[in-house]
């Protein structure tokens, strides 16, 4: 059906440069259609306006529409089967909001609802697109055996229809949708079952080919039985037919060879990195044992002696290095933090650090930001203290944050003191590096605050075009 002038404006808009107005015409477009009784068109503009809602976290406001536009199916005219269909659009999009929220329980009420939306309709889209859904909630919340399961079931359905770019075009979905939403664990189960899959569709593609092949041979071999050519003409088409055959055949060699090459280099790079990182996970084990099993007699020392309490907080901070690289993969618990006060208080807490005359400032606007405020805090306090130490009297500090995109923070802690040189910027990060007087510190601070970042699928880095003093960037993505 022709879409309205409205729906055709909203689209017009790149919600990267105007986000209010694009969501502000889908809203006016799904009242439009609503008004004139065009149901489906305005549920999908009331869906992409709710997807416009969320990214910018306004999630009140995007339930609310979707409650409205419940509302609008239900006192509409449509058949049981076409309301059926209106609510798996808008049910979909609430169970992508709790799966973001990461709301496990209410995700999985709302799929279940959606499993009845899709069992009421005729569409057999609606039921494929319901299989592809339950997957990316599986793997979302790493339920990985229900996810391949259910993967498995829509590779296998497609399949049997022969539709093999279909399923090799879901794959890719399935793992840029991953990439897009950093969820590591939806990736990497993807790309295993994708290069299974791989394998054997290799296989079957190529025997459709040969089957298809002999199957023109015999309809060749009958029509020239049918008509009675000469045995010449017989024999000239029988031997192009060979000659074709050989080429594929060459063809199927030299694919195959070409395709074993890639299946053994794939799985040497997964085993060696698959061997990396169990030699990591062993290394951090075994210098946390270490640590905890000397940590007992350190303490029966006199913590007063500065080597003593040197030795102490070294071991503790090896013991939180090696819990850090342990839990990389672990899910963090996020909050709602209002985050100008929230840097306020930090800068609070360094106030007292600083040398005289020393300027303090504060760069963030008045917002909520959903952080796992233990891991931010403890990189800040420590960037700051950093800067407190370094800055000579009558410099500046200053303490800055950015939203880079709906789903990426940022924040800078910057300084006019001494600078790191460019030479040293990548071994401030890397622990162990050099043997030094533990009373001097023990280098392993800004190592912790960038393994915290990371577990928080972010960066902690060093801005090189800075050079009026040291400038470190936090980048999160949530």
């Amino acid at each position: 059906m022709q879409k309205s002038d409205l729906q055709k404006r909203a689209e017009a808009v790149d919600p990267k440069q105007n986000i209010a107005s694009a969501r502000s015409l889908y809203i006016h477009a799904f009242n439009d259609y609503y008004n004139k009784g065009q149901i489906r068109q305005g549920v999908e503009c009331a869906v992409k306006a709710t997807a416009l809602y969320y990214k910018e976290n306004f999630y009140k406001e995007a339930f609310d529409l979707l409650h409205r536009a419940d509302d609008a199916i239900n006192s509409s005219k449509q058949s049981a089967s076409e309301k059926a269909a209106s609510h798996y659009l808008v049910t979909k999009e609430r169970l992508q909001m709790y799966m973001k929220l990461r709301k496990g329980e209410s995700a999985k009420d709302q799929l279940k609802i959606l499993e009845s939306f899709a069992s009421q309709t005729s569409d057999e889209n609606v039921k494929n697109d319901l299989l592809y859904t339950k997957a990316i909630y599986y793997y979302t919340f790493g339920q990985n055996a229900q996810g391949n399961a259910v993967f498995k079931e829509m590779a296998d359905k497609l399949t049997a229809q022969k539709e093999y770019d279909k399923v090799d075009e879901v794959y890719q979905t399935l793992i840029a949708n991953g990439r897009k939403s950093n969820n590591a664990n939806m990736v990497a189960q993807s790309y295993s079952n994708y290069i299974a899959w791989k394998d054997s569709a290799s296989a079957m593609k190529h025997a459709d080919e040969i089957a298809a092949l002999k199957k023109q041979i015999a309809d060749n071999e009958a029509a020239i039985s049918e008509k009675d050519s000469s045995l010449t003409t017989r024999q000239v088409i029988i031997i192009g037919l060979c000659i074709v055959l050989a080429a594929l055949a060459a063809a199927l060699v030299v694919g195959g060879v070409v395709l074993m090459r890639f299946i053994l280099l794939t799985r040497k790079q997964k085993k060696t990195i698959k061997l990396a990182n169990e030699s990591d996970a062993l290394k951090a084990k075994f210098i946390s044992n270490i640590s905890a099993q000397l940590e007992p007699t350190l303490k029966k020392l006199d913590d007063s002696i500065p080597e003593v309490q040197a030795l102490l907080d070294f071991s503790n901070r090896i013991q939180t290095l090696s819990e850090l690289q342990n839990s990389a993969n672990k899910e963090l618990e996020m909050e709602d933090v209002q985050i100008q006060q929230f840097c306020e208080d930090l800068l609070g807490e360094v106030r007292d650090k600083i040398k005289k005359d020393v300027t303090l400032s504060v760069n963030v606007p008045k917002m909520n930001v959903c952080i796992n405020k233990e891991y931010v805090s403890h990189i800040l306090l420590h960037l700051l203290s950093n800067a407190a130490e370094y800055t000579p009297a009558g410099g500046n500090i200053w303490l800055d944050f950015k939203k880079r995109s709906p789903h990426k923070y940022q924040f800078l802690v910057s300084d006019t003191g001494c600078g790191i040189p460019e030479e040293k910027q990548d071994d401030v990060f890397k622990p162990f590096l050099e043997i030094r007087d533990l009373t001097t510190g023990d280098g392993l601070g800004l190592p912790i605050c960038r393994q915290m970042a990371q577990n928080m699928n972010g960066d902690l880095s060093i801005d090189s075009q800075f050079t009026k003093g040291a400038r470190f960037v936090m980048d999160l993505n949530v």
